[in-house]
Protein backbone atom coordinates (compact mmCIF):
# COMPACT_ATOMS: atom_id res chain seq x y z
CA UNK A 1 0.00 0.00 0.00
CA UNK A 2 1.39 3.42 -1.00
CA UNK A 3 1.89 6.03 1.71
CA UNK A 4 1.01 9.65 0.94
CA UNK A 5 2.59 12.90 2.08
CA UNK A 6 1.93 16.55 1.22
CA UNK A 7 4.33 19.43 0.57
CA UNK A 8 4.13 22.98 -0.75
CA UNK A 9 7.23 22.52 -2.89
CA UNK A 10 8.73 19.31 -4.24
CA UNK A 11 12.13 19.40 -5.94
CA UNK A 12 13.06 16.46 -8.16
CA UNK A 13 16.81 16.21 -8.73
CA UNK A 14 19.95 17.12 -6.81
CA UNK A 15 22.46 18.78 -9.11
CA UNK A 16 23.42 22.48 -8.88
CA UNK A 17 19.91 23.43 -10.06
CA UNK A 18 18.06 21.25 -7.55
CA UNK A 19 20.14 22.18 -4.53
CA UNK A 20 20.19 25.90 -5.38
CA UNK A 21 16.41 25.82 -5.78
CA UNK A 22 16.26 24.10 -2.39
CA UNK A 23 18.39 26.79 -0.73
CA UNK A 24 16.19 29.60 -2.06
CA UNK A 25 12.92 27.75 -1.43
CA UNK A 26 13.96 26.97 2.16
CA UNK A 27 14.88 30.57 2.85
CA UNK A 28 11.46 31.56 1.51
CA UNK A 29 9.88 29.26 4.15
CA UNK A 30 8.47 26.83 1.58
CA UNK A 31 9.80 23.81 3.55
CA UNK A 32 10.76 21.96 0.33
CA UNK A 33 11.24 18.23 0.01
CA UNK A 34 14.04 17.23 -2.39
CA UNK A 35 14.54 13.77 -3.83
CA UNK A 36 18.11 13.18 -4.99
CA UNK A 37 17.36 10.83 -7.90
CA UNK A 38 19.42 8.09 -9.51
CA UNK A 39 22.63 10.14 -9.43
CA UNK A 40 22.80 12.18 -6.19
CA UNK A 41 24.67 15.38 -6.93
CA UNK A 42 24.06 15.08 -10.67
CA UNK A 43 26.60 14.94 -13.49
CA UNK A 44 29.05 17.11 -11.57
CA UNK A 45 29.86 14.18 -9.28
CA UNK A 46 31.57 12.49 -12.25
CA UNK A 47 33.94 15.47 -12.65
CA UNK A 48 37.17 15.19 -10.69
CA UNK A 49 38.03 18.88 -10.53
CA UNK A 50 35.83 21.98 -10.97
CA UNK A 51 37.85 25.13 -11.62
CA UNK A 52 35.32 27.40 -13.35
CA UNK A 53 32.70 27.82 -10.60
CA UNK A 54 33.03 31.27 -8.98
CA UNK A 55 34.21 31.27 -5.37
CA UNK A 56 36.68 28.38 -5.59
CA UNK A 57 40.01 29.96 -6.59
CA UNK A 58 41.91 26.73 -5.97
CA UNK A 59 39.22 24.54 -7.57
CA UNK A 60 37.13 21.86 -5.89
CA UNK A 61 36.05 18.33 -6.76
CA UNK A 62 32.55 17.90 -8.11
CA UNK A 63 31.65 15.60 -5.23
CA UNK A 64 32.82 18.12 -2.62
CA UNK A 65 30.98 20.98 -4.27
CA UNK A 66 27.70 19.08 -4.37
CA UNK A 67 28.15 17.99 -0.75
CA UNK A 68 28.60 21.67 0.19
CA UNK A 69 25.43 22.63 -1.67
CA UNK A 70 23.54 19.77 0.00
CA UNK A 71 24.70 20.85 3.47
CA UNK A 72 23.65 24.42 2.73
CA UNK A 73 20.19 23.31 1.60
CA UNK A 74 19.77 21.16 4.73
CA UNK A 75 20.98 24.02 6.95
CA UNK A 76 18.06 26.17 5.80
CA UNK A 77 15.51 23.40 6.27
CA UNK A 78 15.31 21.36 3.07
CA UNK A 79 14.20 17.78 3.64
CA UNK A 80 16.73 15.96 1.42
CA UNK A 81 15.84 12.36 0.71
CA UNK A 82 17.21 9.38 -1.18
CA UNK A 83 14.87 8.18 -3.93
CA UNK A 84 13.72 8.73 -7.50
CA UNK A 85 10.48 9.94 -9.03
CA UNK A 86 9.08 7.04 -11.03
CA UNK A 87 5.65 8.38 -12.05
CA UNK A 88 3.79 11.69 -12.06
CA UNK A 89 0.26 12.95 -12.52
CA UNK A 90 0.24 16.66 -13.30
CA UNK A 91 -3.39 16.64 -14.48
CA UNK A 92 -4.71 17.09 -10.95
CA UNK A 93 -4.00 19.51 -8.12
CA UNK A 94 -2.17 19.14 -5.89
CA UNK A 95 0.23 17.41 -8.24
CA UNK A 96 0.97 13.74 -7.58
CA UNK A 97 4.49 12.27 -7.74
CA UNK A 98 5.30 8.64 -7.01
CA UNK A 99 8.69 7.87 -5.48
CA UNK A 100 10.33 4.52 -6.24
CA UNK A 101 6.91 3.08 -7.11
CA UNK A 102 6.00 3.02 -3.42
CA UNK A 103 5.47 6.44 -1.85
CA UNK A 104 3.12 9.17 -3.10
CA UNK A 105 3.90 12.86 -2.63
CA UNK A 106 1.24 15.49 -3.33
CA UNK A 107 2.73 18.91 -4.03
CA UNK A 108 1.35 22.41 -4.61
CA UNK A 109 4.40 23.18 -6.76
CA UNK A 110 7.08 21.06 -8.40
CA UNK A 111 10.57 22.03 -9.55
CA UNK A 112 11.97 19.59 -12.11
CA UNK A 113 15.78 19.50 -11.98
CA UNK A 114 16.46 15.99 -13.25
CA UNK A 115 19.28 17.03 -15.59
CA UNK A 116 20.47 15.41 -18.78
CA UNK A 117 22.72 12.41 -19.33
CA UNK A 118 25.58 12.48 -21.81
CA UNK A 119 25.41 9.86 -24.54
CA UNK A 120 28.31 7.43 -24.58
CA UNK A 121 29.65 5.10 -27.26
CA UNK A 122 29.18 2.05 -25.06
CA UNK A 123 32.76 0.82 -24.97
CA UNK A 124 33.99 -0.43 -21.55
CA UNK A 125 36.97 1.92 -21.54
CA UNK A 126 34.67 4.95 -21.22
CA UNK A 127 33.84 3.92 -17.66
CA UNK A 128 37.36 2.69 -16.93
CA UNK A 129 38.84 6.12 -17.68
CA UNK A 130 35.90 8.27 -16.48
CA UNK A 131 37.48 11.30 -14.83
CA UNK A 132 40.90 10.10 -15.98
CA UNK A 133 40.87 11.31 -19.56
CA UNK A 134 37.27 10.71 -20.64
CA UNK A 135 34.91 13.67 -20.52
CA UNK A 136 31.57 14.76 -21.98
CA UNK A 137 32.18 18.48 -21.52
CA UNK A 138 35.04 20.35 -23.19
CA UNK A 139 34.11 23.66 -21.54
CA UNK A 140 34.24 21.98 -18.11
CA UNK A 141 37.41 19.94 -18.49
CA UNK A 142 39.35 21.28 -21.48
CA UNK A 143 41.63 23.43 -19.32
CA UNK A 144 43.20 20.29 -17.81
CA UNK A 145 44.51 19.35 -21.25
CA UNK A 146 46.18 22.61 -22.22
CA UNK A 147 49.10 22.09 -24.61
CA UNK A 148 48.24 18.38 -24.90
CA UNK A 149 46.70 16.21 -27.62
CA UNK A 150 43.00 15.34 -27.40
CA UNK A 151 40.23 13.75 -29.46
CA UNK A 152 36.60 14.75 -29.87
CA UNK A 153 34.01 12.21 -31.04
CA UNK A 154 31.11 13.46 -33.15
CA UNK A 155 30.26 15.16 -36.40
CA UNK A 156 27.57 17.67 -35.48
CA UNK A 157 27.64 21.31 -34.40
CA UNK A 158 28.37 20.44 -30.77
CA UNK A 159 31.38 18.31 -31.71
CA UNK A 160 32.72 21.03 -34.00
CA UNK A 161 32.20 23.72 -31.36
CA UNK A 162 34.03 21.62 -28.77
CA UNK A 163 36.88 20.87 -31.19
CA UNK A 164 37.29 24.58 -31.97
CA UNK A 165 37.17 25.47 -28.27
CA UNK A 166 39.79 22.83 -27.46
CA UNK A 167 41.99 23.94 -30.37
CA UNK A 168 42.61 27.24 -28.56
CA UNK A 169 43.89 25.37 -25.50
CA UNK A 170 45.37 22.13 -26.76
CA UNK A 171 48.33 21.31 -28.96
CA UNK A 172 46.40 19.01 -31.32
CA UNK A 173 42.73 18.06 -31.67
CA UNK A 174 41.54 14.99 -33.54
CA UNK A 175 37.88 15.08 -34.58
CA UNK A 176 36.68 11.47 -34.92
CA UNK A 177 33.79 11.29 -37.39
CA UNK A 178 32.00 8.03 -38.15
CA UNK A 179 30.71 9.14 -41.56
CA UNK A 180 32.59 10.55 -44.55
CA UNK A 181 31.23 14.05 -43.92
CA UNK A 182 30.35 16.39 -41.08
CA UNK A 183 26.70 16.86 -40.09
CA UNK A 184 27.45 20.31 -38.70
CA UNK A 185 26.30 23.55 -40.30
CA UNK A 186 28.38 24.90 -43.17
CA UNK A 187 29.70 27.71 -40.99
CA UNK A 188 30.94 25.27 -38.35
CA UNK A 189 32.45 22.96 -40.97
CA UNK A 190 34.37 25.89 -42.46
CA UNK A 191 35.74 26.91 -39.06
CA UNK A 192 36.91 23.38 -38.33
CA UNK A 193 38.62 22.95 -41.68
CA UNK A 194 40.34 26.34 -41.33
CA UNK A 195 41.68 25.59 -37.85
CA UNK A 196 45.26 24.43 -38.33
CA UNK A 197 45.57 22.17 -35.28
CA UNK A 198 42.31 20.26 -35.85
CA UNK A 199 42.65 17.05 -37.85
CA UNK A 200 39.35 15.50 -38.98
CA UNK A 201 39.42 11.70 -39.11
CA UNK A 202 36.55 10.81 -41.41
CA UNK A 203 35.15 7.26 -41.47
CA UNK A 204 36.74 6.43 -38.14
CA UNK A 205 35.15 4.76 -35.10
CA UNK A 206 36.59 4.22 -31.65
CA UNK A 207 37.47 0.63 -30.78
CA UNK A 208 39.20 1.17 -27.43
CA UNK A 209 41.27 3.46 -25.24
CA UNK A 210 44.57 2.61 -23.63
CA UNK A 211 46.83 3.95 -20.89
CA UNK A 212 48.39 3.00 -17.56
CA UNK A 213 46.08 4.88 -15.18
CA UNK A 214 44.90 7.66 -17.45
CA UNK A 215 44.12 7.87 -21.15
CA UNK A 216 47.27 7.79 -23.26
CA UNK A 217 45.77 6.91 -26.62
CA UNK A 218 42.94 5.43 -28.67
CA UNK A 219 42.62 2.56 -31.12
CA UNK A 220 40.32 3.43 -34.02
CA UNK A 221 38.73 1.49 -36.84
CA UNK A 222 39.09 3.13 -40.23
CA UNK A 223 36.36 2.19 -42.72
CA UNK A 224 35.02 -0.52 -40.43
CA UNK A 225 33.12 -3.29 -42.21
CA UNK A 226 34.68 -2.63 -45.61
CA UNK A 227 37.52 -4.43 -47.44
CA UNK A 228 39.70 -1.40 -46.57
CA UNK A 229 39.13 -1.77 -42.81
CA UNK A 230 42.21 -1.20 -40.68
CA UNK A 231 43.15 -0.23 -37.13
CA UNK A 232 44.70 3.16 -36.42
CA UNK A 233 46.35 4.26 -33.19
CA UNK A 234 46.49 7.88 -32.01
CA UNK A 235 48.29 9.25 -28.95
CA UNK A 236 46.00 11.46 -26.87
CA UNK A 237 45.62 12.61 -23.27
CA UNK A 238 41.93 13.48 -23.39
CA UNK A 239 38.91 11.86 -25.04
CA UNK A 240 35.81 14.06 -25.35
CA UNK A 241 32.39 12.74 -26.24
CA UNK A 242 30.19 15.14 -28.19
CA UNK A 243 27.47 12.88 -29.54
CA UNK A 244 24.65 14.52 -27.63
CA UNK A 245 22.77 14.44 -24.34
CA UNK A 246 19.50 12.83 -23.32
CA UNK A 247 17.39 14.97 -20.98
CA UNK A 248 15.95 12.93 -18.10
CA UNK A 249 12.33 13.77 -18.85
CA UNK A 250 10.68 10.49 -19.81
CA UNK A 251 8.22 10.38 -16.89
CA UNK A 252 6.98 13.91 -17.67
CA UNK A 253 6.30 13.46 -21.39
CA UNK A 254 2.52 13.09 -21.09
CA UNK A 255 2.16 16.42 -19.32
CA UNK A 256 5.06 18.80 -20.00
CA UNK A 257 5.82 20.44 -23.35
CA UNK A 258 9.26 19.52 -24.69
CA UNK A 259 11.30 19.98 -27.83
CA UNK A 260 11.94 17.13 -30.26
CA UNK A 261 14.90 15.88 -28.21
CA UNK A 262 13.06 15.96 -24.88
CA UNK A 263 14.29 19.19 -23.30
CA UNK A 264 11.55 20.94 -21.33
CA UNK A 265 10.29 24.18 -22.88
CA UNK A 266 10.13 27.16 -20.52
CA UNK A 267 8.34 30.48 -21.01
CA UNK A 268 9.88 33.86 -21.75
CA UNK A 269 13.18 33.42 -19.96
CA UNK A 270 11.50 32.12 -16.80
CA UNK A 271 11.45 28.57 -15.45
CA UNK A 272 7.68 28.25 -15.99
CA UNK A 273 6.45 25.28 -18.04
CA UNK A 274 3.13 24.86 -19.85
CA UNK A 275 1.54 23.84 -16.53
CA UNK A 276 1.15 26.53 -13.87
CA UNK A 277 2.95 25.47 -10.73
CA UNK A 278 5.46 23.23 -12.52
CA UNK A 279 8.93 24.69 -13.06
CA UNK A 280 12.07 23.38 -14.79
CA UNK A 281 15.67 24.25 -13.93
CA UNK A 282 19.13 23.21 -15.03
CA UNK A 283 20.22 20.95 -17.87
CA UNK A 284 16.75 19.41 -18.17
CA UNK A 285 15.68 22.65 -19.85
CA UNK A 286 19.04 23.79 -21.25
CA UNK A 287 20.45 22.18 -24.42
CA UNK A 288 22.86 25.09 -24.96
CA UNK A 289 25.01 26.04 -21.96
CA UNK A 290 24.97 22.97 -19.66
CA UNK A 291 27.22 24.52 -17.01
CA UNK A 292 27.07 24.21 -13.22
CA UNK A 293 26.83 27.98 -12.82
CA UNK A 294 23.96 28.39 -15.30
CA UNK A 295 22.14 25.47 -13.69
CA UNK A 296 22.53 27.03 -10.27
CA UNK A 297 21.20 30.34 -11.61
CA UNK A 298 18.13 28.69 -13.07
CA UNK A 299 17.58 26.84 -9.78
CA UNK A 300 17.44 30.20 -8.04
CA UNK A 301 14.93 31.44 -10.63
CA UNK A 302 12.78 28.33 -10.23
CA UNK A 303 12.50 28.78 -6.47
CA UNK A 304 11.57 32.46 -6.87
CA UNK A 305 9.00 31.55 -9.55
CA UNK A 306 7.56 28.82 -7.31
CA UNK A 307 7.35 31.10 -4.27
CA UNK A 308 5.55 33.76 -6.32
CA UNK A 309 3.13 31.19 -7.73
CA UNK A 310 2.29 29.81 -4.29
CA UNK A 311 1.80 33.30 -2.84
CA UNK A 312 -0.41 34.50 -5.70
CA UNK A 313 -2.60 31.41 -5.41
CA UNK A 314 -2.83 31.40 -1.64
CA UNK A 315 -1.09 28.03 -1.31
Amino acid sequence: MKTTETTRCLIIGSGPAGFTAAIYASRANLSPILYEGMQPGGQLTTTTEVENFPGYPEGITGVEMMEDLKKQAIRFGTDVRWGSATEVDFSIRPFVVTIDGEKTITADSVIIATGASAKYLGIPDEQKYAGSGVSACATCDGFFYRKKNVAVVGGGDTACEEAIYLSSICNKVYLIVRRNELRASKVMQKRVIETANIEVLFEHQTKSLFGEKVVEGAILWHKKGTPEEKEVSINIDGFFLAIGHTPNTRIFKNFIEMDEVGYIKTKNGSTKTNIEGIFAAGDVADPVYRQAITSAGSGCKAAIDAEKYLHENGL
